[in-house]
């Protein structure tokens, strides 16, 4: 890769981890591949991206983002999940990370707080932000559907109260 190129790759992902609400780091310990390709089908189903960057054309991309903190990740062969949902490249990562043990997260970042290890796959235990939506909807028509029961509920008591005294009072039919 000439200079240019070089140049052109580091101010293309310094724009990318600008526009970025997550980054995983993991260790590519002799992926096929095969394997490669299932991993970026992964994340890009949801919603992130996988790039392998050289680990100096990286750092020189972090440089001056919110995500500089995660520089002294970049030893050894590492590949890096991204997306602008904050919890989506995590999670995919490591769900993957769980099939195969040729990729080892190393850490992350979700905006400037720095994650090791452990702090990736807690972000990857968490809801996404579609989950989210879901329950917090189910969560705000949850009360309309009671009030609705609420208020209906009063008329249709006395309706059966009402059919309850009426079939009391009503004439046993005549034995023929």
């Amino acid at each position: 890769m000439d200079r240019a190129a070089k140049q052109a790759l580091v101010t293309t992902m310094h724009e990318v981890f600008k526009d970025t609400g997550v980054v995983v780091v993991a260790h590519n310990n002799g992926m096929v591949a095969a394997q490669s390709a299932e991993f970026r089908k992964k994340v890009k189903e949801a919603g992130g991206k996988v790039k392998v960057v050289k680990n100096n054309l990286a750092k020189l991309a972090l440089k001056d983002t919110e995500f500089a903190g995660i520089i002294g990740l970049f030893k050894g062969p590492t590949v890096l999940a991204y997306s602008k949902d904050p919890i989506a490249a995590a999670k995919a990562a490591n769900a993957y990370a769980k099939t195969n043990d040729k990729l080892v997260i190393i850490g992350g970042a979700m905006g400037s707080t720095i994650l090791d290890a452990k702090g990736v796959k807690a972000l990857a235990d968490l809801p996404s932000l579609d989950e989210l939506r879901a329950k917090l909807a189910g969560l705000l028509n949850a009360p309309a559907t009671k009030l609705a029961r609420t208020i209906k509920e009063p008329g249709a008591a006395l309706a059966r109260v009402i059919h309850a005294k009426a079939s009391a009072e009503a004439p046993a039919p005549a034995e023929g």
